[in-house]
C-alpha cells in the first residue's frame, strides 16, 4: 500500500486508505505513522487513513459498503475532485499522475468508466439466484460467506448488470449513490447484500437503471488484467513477461501484482521515473521532478503545473478511441 500510494501521489488528488479490520494493531499503527511522518502528506493534508475500519469479506457485499464508506469520507473531507477511483494494494499505475491529470482535464467530467454488460450468463445461476449471507455485516470475526438453501428469481424492478469491480466514477454519480435522492441506490444495495461478488454488479446495476446516468458510461475499467479464457475467480499475477502487453494496452492501471514483484521496478524506472522509495516526479516538485525521500523538496504552490510524458499520449489514445468508436453508444448499458 505504501509503494502504491507513493506511485499514485499528487497534491491535487484526495486519498482514503483502508486496512481491513482484521489487520494487526502493529500494521495499523505502521500505516498511520507512515502518513503522519511523511512531510508532504502532512503539509498538503490530502491522505486520510480510515480510522474506523471495516471488516471486508472477500466476495461479500461488505466490499461495496467499504467502497461507499471511502467515497463518503472523501466527500466529507472536501476537495474539488472529479472522479472516484477504487484501487487495491495489488494495483499499480502505468502512467504518472501528471499524465493522468493532463489527459482527464480535457475529458467531460460526467463520464463513468466501468466495464459492464446485462448478459450475465452463468452468473444468473451461480450468483443472482443463490442467496448468501456476509458475516462481515454483523460479526467482528472474519469468515467466508455462507449460503441459504432457498434460491430467488431475478428482480423485475430493475435489470441486472455485471462487469469489473474496478471503476472510475464521476462525482455526480457518486453523490447520487451516497445521497440517494432517488431510492434506487438504496434498493439495489439491499438486493446486493445477498449477492455473491456484489462489487461486480452494484454500481453497474444502479447506473444502467437510472435515466440520468445510463448514457454517461464508458465500457472499460481502465485496467490491464490478465485472465484465463474463460476467466477463473482470480486473474494472473503479472510479471516481467506481461510488461510489453501492459504498455500496449494504454491502460493507466494494472493488476494484480505480488509484493515487490520485479516488474514493478521496471514500471518505476521505465514508465514512472520513480526512484526507489521515492515519489513519481512531476511538475509539483521544485527540484526538477527528481524526488527522493532522503532529500525531499516540494513547492505545493506549484501543484497545477503538469509535466505530462509518453503515458499521457497512451492514455489519450485509449480514451479517445473508446469515445470515438462506432459502437460506443451501443455498448452503453446493453
Amino acid at each position: 500500500m505504501k509503494r502504491t500510494l507513493k506511485a499514485l501521489y499528487h497534491p491535487l488528488n484526495q486519498y482514503a486508505l483502508h486496512l481491513d479490520l482484521e489487520a494487526s494493531t502493529a500494521e495499523r499503527l505502521d500505516l498511520a505513522n507512515f502518513v503522519e511522518n511523511e512531510p508532504i502528506f502532512t503539509q498538503v493534508g490530502n491522505v486520510q487513513v480510515v480510522v474506523r475500519a471495516n471488516l471486508v469479506t472477500y466476495r461479500g457485499p461488505t466490499m461495496v459498503s467499504n467502497t461507499l464508506h471511502a467515497a463518503a469520507i472523501l466527500m466529507k473531507k472536501g476537495g474539488e475532485w472529479d472522479w472516484f477511483i477504487n484501487l487495491s494494494a495489488s494495483d499499480y499505475p502505468l502512467v504518472t499522475q501528471d499524465d493522468l491529470l493532463h489527459t482527464l482535464a480535457a475529458m467531460p467530467r460526467h463520464l463513468n468508466f466501468l466495464e459492464h454488460t446485462s448478459d450475465i450468463g452463468w452468473k444468473e445461476v451461480q450468483r443472482a439466484q443463490p442467496v448468501i449471507i456476509d458475516p462481515g455485516l454483523y460479526s467482528l470475526k472474519k469468515s467466508d460467506v455462507f449460503w441459504v438453501s432457498e434460491k430467488r428469481s431475478l428482480p423485475t424492478a430493475f435489470k441486472l448488470f455485471t462487469g469489473s469491480a474496478w471503476v472510475m466514477l464521476s462525482r455526480p454519480f457518486m453523490e447520487f449513490c451516497l445521497w440517494g435522492w432517488d431510492n434506487l441506490p438504496r434498493m439495489v444495495l439491499m438486493y446486493y447484500a445477498n449477492f455473491l461478488s456484489s462489487p461486480e454488479g452494484y454500481f453497474h446495476t444502479v447506473i444502467c437503471n437510472t435515466d440520468e446516468f445510463r448514457n454517461t458510461t464508458v465500457n472499460h475499467d481502465l485496467h490491464f488484467i490478465s485472465w484465463d479464457n474463460p476467466p477463473k475467480q482470480h486473474p494472473h499475477f503479472l510479471t516481467l513477461n506481461d510488461y510489453q502487453r501492459m504498455v500496449e494496452s494504454n491502460a493507466p492501471f494494472a493488476r494484480k501484482f505480488g509484493h515487490n514483484e520485479p516488474v514493478l521496478d521496471k514500471i518505476d524506472s521505465d514508465l514512472l521515473g520513480r526512484a526507489p522509495d521515492g515519489f513519481v516526479p512531476g511538475g509539483w516538485s521544485n527540484n526538477g521532478g527528481k524526488t527522493n525521500t532522503s532529500t525531499p523538496h516540494y513547492d505545493i504552490s506549484n501543484v497545477t503545473k503538469l509535466r505530462p510524458g509518453p503515458g499521457a499520449e497512451r492514455l489519450r489514445r485509449l480514451i479517445l478511441g473508446l469515445l470515438s468508436a462506432e459502437d460506443f453508444h451501443a455498448k452503453q448499458c446493453i
